[in-house]
C-alpha cells in the first residue's frame, strides 16, 4: 500500500528524498516519512511425527492444488504465535514446536510470507468452516498435490529437504 494522505493528521503527503531510500511519501506537518506497507502472514508446513504433511483445500484458493494453513499475523502476536494459532484454528491440531525456515514475497497479494514448520502430534484434522477438506500426505505426495513453484511448495521442499 502506498500512502497518499497522512495516517496521522489526513494532510497531502509529498515525495521526499530520504536518504538511500528515494523518494518516500512524506508528511511535512508530521515531519515523518510513510513507507509503503504490506501485509506479513504465515505459511505454515504442518509436519506429524511419521513426517507426514498436512494441506488444506480451500476453494476460493485453488480447486486443483492443495495449499498450506496460512493467515494474517494479528497486532501484538508473534509471527510463532501466528502460525501456531492458525494451526489449531484452520485444522484442529496443537503445535509442539514452531520453527521459522523461511520468507518468501507473494507478488499476487503483495505480501510477505514467514514460512514455518510446525510439529504436531499425528491425530484427527478437524477443518474449520474456512477450510474445505485437510488431509495427511507423505512428502512424495504433498509436492505432488502442491502448485509447482508456489510458496507452500518452497515450504514443504525445504522441510523434507528437497529442492524443488
Amino acid at each position: 500500500m502506498r500512502y497518499t494522505y497522512c495516517p496521522d493528521c489526513g494532510e497531502r503527503l509529498i515525495d521526499k528524498n530520504i536518504g538511500d531510500e528515494g523518494l518516500i511519501p512524506f508528511c511535512e506537518k508530521c515531519s515523518r516519512p510513510w513507507f509503503d506497507g504490506f501485509y506479513t502472514c504465515i505459511l505454515a508446513a504442518v509436519v506429524n511425527e511419521f513426517g507426514e504433511i498436512a494441506l488444506i483445500r480451500q476453494g476460493y484458493v485453488s480447486t486443483e492444488y492443495c495449499v498450506g494453513v496460512a493467515g494474517h499475523i494479528k497486532c501484538g502476536e508473534t509471527a510463532e504465535e501466528s502460525a501456531a494459532r492458525e494451526v489449531t484454528e484452520e485444522i484442529g491440531l496443537v503445535p509442539e514446536s514452531v520453527e521459522f525456515i523461511h520468507s518468501s514475497w507473494y507478488e499476487k497479494k503483495g505480501m510477505l510470507m514467514l514460512g514455518f514448520r510446525v510439529n504436531v502430534k499425528k491425530t484427527e484434522l478437524k477443518p474449520s468452516c474456512e477450510v474445505d477438506s485437510a488431509a495427511w500426505y507423505s512428502p512424495e505426495e504433498a509436492m505432488k498435490v502442491l502448485r509447482p513453484g508456489s510458496s507452500i511448495q518452497r515450504l514443504v521442499a525445504a522441510v523434507i529437504g528437497r529442492e524443488n
